[in-house]
């Protein structure tokens, strides 16, 4: 018998959308979301799920086990907020100050708790094994990595899926990638040394205002030009602070920035050529600098077979018109790339902007205005548990 997964979510939304704007109201940081994970546990509660949760992050691992002993798969949901202001003017608008889904964590969270109620209640007619990962810390803090160094997915998943809500992009429509659909991130930390004197005589300074003002425009050379662009990376640098007052030369520059890439042939390119080129100019001109790469998420890389796999799942559930093929990778970052490093799998975005409205002319991700229409949740749920079923049945075949 088929099951109309669209449908049994249809039903469940209202308990989704209460979850969601449960979760919204109280957002929480980092790896540790208690209240969250309090909010989650109350959603499953009475479902056939072995718990594994702790000990680095508040992360709840969630297993259902079907009748036969076949496959794993794992579907994922993050749950912590960022660190900024709401200005949504919504009634179940943030109460916390200085925190705010405005990534759309609330709504994963919602459709995965969805996800995993469907599933448990059609629990006899599923082939295999299902993880429900609740994961905090996706926005920098390396959540997923914590969580798989904690044993908490050992043993690992045949297959794993993860959904990302897109405010700015149609409502219900599914997108997906082969290969690179995120990039990773790496932050840049560089400091320049000189000698302080006074802006009237820089010839007896050792300025390093120009130094770092070289090595920015530097930077963007050595991607054109060190860098294929058929493999390209984005340096960008967002701040250069030095200095405390107008007629000083100061002693110190400090710059900071990020360093995207989309393979690990060319991150290693990064970080092994721009402290060399930094240090190189800074001493051309008798300064000297130094150059700290703090390494982000790897590569978001989707298997081809896992993203024909959700383009088939979505087409029956909803139709063809609602598949996306992407032409190009996003250059934001995603944690779920650790998991996509160990098991192959993929990552989609579902559109939720409001039904019938201009989707362009929508809020993006990590605006405080962001919202998005709470019945797209509905289709995350139905995909989150139809990609289980059948993989569980069928495998990438």
């Amino acid at each position: 018998m088929t099951i109309d997964w669209p449908a049994l979510a249809h039903t469940a939304l209202p308990a989704m959308v209460a979850l969601r704007r449960a979760v919204h109201a109280e957002p929480e940081l980092g790896l540790h979301n208690p209240r969250t994970a309090e909010k989650i546990m109350d959603a499953l509660k009475g479902l056939p799920l072995e718990i594994r949760s702790g000990p680095s992050t508040s992360g709840i691992i969630a297993t259902l086990r079907g009748p036969a002993n076949g496959r794993t798969v794992l579907l994922r949901g993050d749950t912590d907020a960022l660190p900024m202001p709401e200005e949504t003017g919504l009634d179940f608008a943030s109460a916390i100050p200085g925190a705010m889904h405005a990534c759309g964590h609330d709504a994963h969270v919602a459709m995965l708790a969805g996800a995993a109620r469907m599933l448990c209640e059609r629990r006899d007619t599923l082939a295999g094994t299902v993880m429900f990962m609740f994961q905090p810390g996706e926005e920098g803090h390396h959540g997923a990595r914590y969580m798989l160094d904690d044993g908490l997915i050992a043993p690992l998943p045949d297959a794993a899926f993860a959904l990302h809500i897109m405010p700015n992009a149609p409502w219900g429509v599914v997108a997906g990638r082969t290969g690179a659909l995120l990039a990773s991130s790496d932050k840049l930390r560089i400091i320049i040394t000189g000698r302080g004197g006074h802006a009237s005589m820089p010839h007896d300074a050792i300025d390093p205002v120009p130094i770092a003002c070289e090595i920015a425009l530097a930077l963007q050379t050595f991607v054109t030009r060190r860098i294929s662009v058929f493999d390209p990376a984005v340096i960008t640098i967002g701040q250069i602070s030095a200095g405390s007052t107008d007629n000083v030369i100061p002693e110190t520059a400090q710059m900071f920035g990020t360093m995207r890439t989309l393979s690990a042939a060319t991150r290693h390119a990064l970080h092994s050529g721009v402290p060399p080129l930094v240090q190189g100019i800074a001493a051309a001109h008798g300064a000297s600098a130094t150059v700290e790469i703090v390494s982000g998420f790897p590569v978001t890389v989707c298997d081809g077979h896992a993203v024909a796999l959700g383009q088939r799942v979505t087409t029956d559930l909803f139709g063809a018109e609602a598949w996306a093929t992407l032409a190009h990778p996003i250059m934001g970052a995603e944690d779920f790339a650790y998991v996509l490093e160990k098991t192959p799998g993929a990552m989609f975005f579902l559109g939720v902007a409001e039904q019938g409205s201009d989707w362009r002319g929508c809020c993006g991700l990590h605006s405080s205005h962001m919202h998005l229409d709470e019945s797209a949740m509905a289709r995350g749920a139905a995909l989150h548990a139809a990609l289980a079923e059948r993989f569980l049945a069928e495998g990438f075949a």
